[in-house]
């Protein structure tokens, strides 16, 4: 019987561990699964580390989405003997444009100085992260706002912080020789298409590039199903790759 490897989740900005809900039902039983949240600390390292921390000993498969794909890159970075796997959904693996930075401090500088409240933030928000066709859904939209409240303001200060500082993470994407997928929704409005083509070119032969249509940044959300397949598809290679190393 082929051994499973643990798998690490991490969410993306004004998220919690149920963006991955969908996937994780998706999951046969008895793999290791941890989420890691991505608002406890104000850089990418830091929240890399706590994410470490909680993973048991050795080899691991390592997701993350939109914010969490920048953390996953640095999980990369300071584990790299250890990452068996790595799926980057709805993310980049550029450092932040000035412009992009801009806009982070111009947000954290509203909520900071009362211009603004956490509430309108995450309503500004709401337009650009889903595809038209689940702009009116009601449950979907219910879920983000709750999930943006959980985090906090505190929290998506800390985010954007560990955002716009994160470093340039290119260079590590030749030299991950592990079974890789990377994930886009077609029409994502905040990590466009472009940016995971960019890094499927990067990676090694072992990755795959999903595109999924009719869908926006939300991917887990908004095309569950999809995503669910492609990460299913992805997990089988991660296992069977991971299999003689582990004893199966």
């Amino acid at each position: 019987m082929m051994n499973t490897v643990p798998l690490l989740l991490l969410p993306g900005l004004m998220n919690d561990a149920r963006v991955w809900d969908p996937v994780r039902r998706a999951l046969p039983a008895g793999r290791d699964v941890v989420v890691s949240p991505t608002d406890g600390a104000d850089t990418v390292e830091a929240l890399a580390a706590t994410a470490l921390a909680a993973m048991p000993e050795g080899s691991f498969a390592v997701a993350g989405f939109s914010l969490g794909g920048y953390v996953a890159l640095e999980v990369c970075r300071q584990a790299s003997a250890r990452i068996a796997g790595l799926a980057l959904l709805d993310t980049g693996a550029r450092a932040d444009s000035e412009e992009a930075t801009q806009n982070r401090r111009r947000m954290v500088a509203a909520l900071s100085s009362g211009g603004a409240s956490f509430a309108q933030v995450v309503e500004s928000f709401t337009p650009r992260v889903l595809h038209p066709a689940h702009a009116q859904d009601r449950s979907l939209l219910e879920l983000l706002a709750d999930m943006a409240r959980q985090v906090g303001g505190e929290g998506f200060t800390r985010q954007q912080k560990a955002a716009m500082q994160r470093r340039d993470a290119r260079e590590l994407l030749p030299a991950l020789t592990v079974p890789a997928l990377v994930l886009c929704g077609r029409e994502d409005q905040i990590t466009p298409l472009a940016l995971s083509e960019e890094m499927a070119g990067l990676l090694p032969g072992d990755a795959e590039l999903v595109v999924v249509p009719q869908c926006g940044h939300m991917s887990t959300l908004e095309q569950p199903a999809a995503v669910a397949e492609a990460f299913l598809r992805w997990l089988a290679r991660v296992d069977a790759a991971a299999s003689p190393a582990r004893g199966g």
